[in-house]
């Protein structure tokens, strides 16, 4: 319950406890304003706060006694204002303090930079005791190393460009891949249709035969012979797989009589589809035809 109650305040005006919605607030069209400070947060109406600041600078938030001046108050919410301040201070620290893991000995180094960055940028953004201290260093910095603060942010803005070049030319391959695909889509339909009336033309009697192009792409498949025909490359033909000469070389080795006789009575050195092999099956088949009779 105490932290529903504490959540329900931050809605409702510190001093008199009118919400925005509120039946008792009459002209139902003031919004409530925030004491956009970070140990504060809370909001007040437009009534408490002319009352107010009418007589003195800035009195004290009567939750948590943290002073109230005109400058902090916003209509946006603290979440809101806290999330813009880390935006725009981390953006400025980033842009001061911009080494590279190239610009360390090791990686530990340079992690321990990023963090040491991480911490300046939450004690400003949280409003530490050494935020002022830190925003006096980090000034004191950037006139210090002006030079080498700018080589780096013109080296990180060429490395940016050359990225964004890249993806660039990665998407434009992707659209011409794309535009490509279509027109061969295209090229294909266009095939087919044609085939199919040539076709019909053929069983009409108005033609002797389809066209010889449109018969090599329905056999060897419509999307091939497309992009055969778009790359001028004439019909391909089967060639026989090359044998891979050895790294050693060829060996010439010599044989005796006797491994060449049984080489020579298996069938050896005499080539498929020769006269000397259709012989030799026709003997075999004879004696195979004998012995059976024989038998």
């Amino acid at each position: 319950m105490d932290n529903n109650e504490e959540e329900d305040d931050l809605f409702r005006c510190a001093i008199c406890g009118t919400a925005e919605g509120d039946a008792s607030n009459l002209s139902n069209q003031t919004s409530l304003q925030t004491n956009a400070t970070v140990r504060c947060g809370h909001q007040f109406c437009n009534s408490c706060l002319d009352r107010e600041l009418v007589r003195r600078r800035e009195f004290p938030c009567p939750i948590c006694q943290q002073a109230v001046k005109r400058v902090n108050l916003t209509s946006r919410s603290l979440d809101t204002v806290q999330c813009e301040k880390d935006t725009s201070w981390r953006r400025r620290i980033i842009s001061v303090f911009n080494k590279g893991e190239k610009d360390f000995p090791s990686l530990l180094e340079y992690n321990n930079y990023l963090e040491e960055v991480e911490d300046m940028i939450y004690a400003i953004v949280n409003e530490e005791p050494a935020a002022e201290e830190i925003k006096a260093r980090v000034k004191e910095y950037e006139q210090e190393n002006k030079a080498q603060i700018v080589i780096r942010q013109s080296q990180r803005a060429d490395e940016e460009r050359s990225i964004q070049d890249r993806i660039a030319f990665e998407q434009r391959q992707a659209e011409q891949s794309r535009l490509a695909a279509v027109e061969e889509e295209k090229h294909i339909a266009i095939a087919k249709k044609k085939f199919k009336t040539e076709t019909t033309e053929v069983l009409l009697g108005e033609r002797e035969e389809v066209s010889a192009e449109l018969k090599q792409a329905q056999m060897q498949g419509y999307r091939n012979e497309m992009r055969r025909q778009q790359r001028g490359k004439a019909a391909t033909n089967f060639v026989s797989p090359r044998v891979r000469e050895p790294a050693d070389g060829l060996r010439h080795d010599k044989i005796d009589r006797q491994t060449y006789e049984k080489r020579q009575a298996a069938g050896g050195g005499i080539p498929v589809g020769s006269i000397a092999s259709q012989e030799r099956q026709w003997n075999e088949t004879v004696n195979s035809l004998f012995c059976r009779a024989v038998h």
